[in-house]
């Protein structure tokens, strides 16, 4: 069996960054650490990180007073912000900064007096965050079908952004609806969209044309994991999420000589390493990496922690 790993997959630089801050922060303040929300969605990383004294919770009021507070990479709201402000918080925010430029962008137009849209999935912590950032209304939608239910008047001055995450096919179409049912829309370009979303899901594109079965590793809850399946499905090849090794079933590879492998951004390398040993359990292996982006961004930490 072949198996051919994407490239870039896996870790991004924002999740990189997100991590290290929780992990330096352990190493300047001791234990504990406490974290809102997990600091990436992937249990692996998330167990890791208690191991070493990060605790992590979903409300401000679970964290003691004066202890060291970490904001997830997704992103909080201004009102979570200012509770931490209010309590005096010694806060390190692990907001991606590519979620911050959305943040930025969100808050830019509601101040030139546009009506602010929302392309994401209800519910993620990274939407959350995003409405959170506004004191007007924002109208949510995913979908063109969405775009098409909202009760606004066509000539309405509306601009959106979007969650970092979603497949840039699917924003494409958004966007379009938005231009086609509303005649004064304004918003970034989908190159905008996360480097990290755009280069994971074009590489699956390519491994779809190479492989019979696609595996991605990454947690049910990661948005660009399941991303990667659905676009690997979309291109009619078999595509199955996985969190770990152990979700490995052997039916899929029933006659398969290629199998294409993947992760999401917020998945480490050694959980790739674990599915290959795994595949390897099955049957003689060999391994390559297709041709792909090089990623080298690395994004500057919080000043207290770059000594």
């Amino acid at each position: 069996m072949r198996v051919i790993l994407a490239q870039p997959r896996g870790f991004c630089a924002g999740v990189v960054r997100a991590i290290d801050i929780v992990e330096r922060a352990l190493t300047k303040y001791g234990r504990p650490v406490f974290v809102r929300h997990e600091i990436v969605h992937n249990r692996h990383v998330v167990e890791g990180l208690k191991t070493k004294g990060a605790i992590f919770v979903e409300e401000l009021d679970e964290i003691p007073d004066d202890a060291p507070t970490v904001f997830s990479a997704h992103g909080v709201s201004r009102a979570v912000v200012d509770a931490a402000a209010r309590r005096s918080l010694p806060v390190l925010d692990a907001t991606c900064p590519l979620v911050s430029k959305v943040h930025n962008q969100a808050k830019r137009y509601v101040r030139a007096g546009r009506v602010l849209v929302l392309i994401g999935h209800a519910g993620h912590p990274e939407v959350e965050g995003t409405i959170g950032q506004v004191d007007t209304p924002v109208h949510l939608v995913s979908t063109e079908a969405d775009v098409a239910a909202l009760d606004l008047p066509r000539d309405t001055p509306l601009a959106y952004v979007t969650q970092t995450t979603l497949s840039v096919d699917d924003t494409k179409a958004v966007i379009a609806a938005l231009r086609a049912r509303f005649s004064n829309v304004v918003g970034p370009n989908t190159s905008d969209i996360c480097y990290a979303t755009q280069h994971r899901q074009s590489a699956v594109r390519e491994l779809s044309n190479r492989a019979q079965v696609i595996l991605v590793v990454g947690a049910a809850n990661s948005s660009n994991s399941n991303r990667l399946v659905e676009i690997g499905r979309e291109a009619g090849t078999p595509s199955y999420l996985i969190e770990d090794a152990s979700a490995l079933d052997p039916a899929w590879l029933d006659g398969v000589e290629a199998v294409g492998l993947t992760a999401g951004a917020s998945a480490p390398e050694a959980l790739i390493q674990d599915v290959i040993a795994a595949l390897r359990r099955l049957g003689p292996v060999e391994v390559e990496t297709m041709d792909g982006v090089e990623e080298n961004i690395e994004f500057r930490l919080p000043a207290e922690l770059r000594a």
